[in-house]
């Protein structure tokens, strides 16, 4: 496998989430996202603090039975800003930065942004299906979902996330 190159993939996009930053931010953890991701799984490994912190580790389950492993790499609640780096073995590596800004109805601009690179054939294989359609209708139904949960205080009953 020393041959071996792996495909990378960048996505950006901005939601409009429906509260100020000060509010949205605190939703951006693995602990907080169970109360308006629809079907949300996480094991926290590591927190002094119980939710996201900078140096947060968690998992998520996978689609194989295996895990995804999650590290908060950045964590700035003064800025608005929290960026996560994960690893599915042998299969994809992200990182993804968030910057949270109010705009001027008093509402959140969310600059989001992925990079996928395959760790693998099979990975390379699963990263070139991240199109930007597939990259926009998960960026569309996580913005739905936030907002549903912003206004009602529940989660949305399914939305499409993948």
């Amino acid at each position: 496998m020393a041959d071996f190159r792996g495909t990378r993939i960048n996505h950006s996009y901005t939601q409009t989430n429906n509260a100020p930053p000060d509010r949205v931010f605190p939703l951006l953890c693995p602990v907080r996202e169970a109360g308006w991701v629809p079907g949300w799984k996480y094991r926290m490994i590591y927190s002094r603090s119980g939710v996201a912190e900078d140096g947060c580790v968690f998992t998520t389950p996978d689609d194989g039975g295996g895990e995804t492993t999650w590290l908060v790499t950045v964590y700035d609640p003064a800025q608005f800003r929290i960026e996560f780096a994960w690893v599915r073995p042998e299969m994809v590596a992200a990182q993804i930065r968030i910057f949270l800004e109010p705009n001027q109805s008093g509402t959140t601009n969310a600059h989001i942004s992925y990079c996928y690179t395959g760790l693998s054939p099979e990975g390379n294989a699963e990263v070139e299906r991240y199109d930007e359609t597939w990259f926009n209708r998960k960026m569309q139904a996580w913005e739905t979902a936030i907002s549903h949960f912003l206004q009602t205080g529940l989660p949305l009953a399914s939305p499409s996330w993948e």
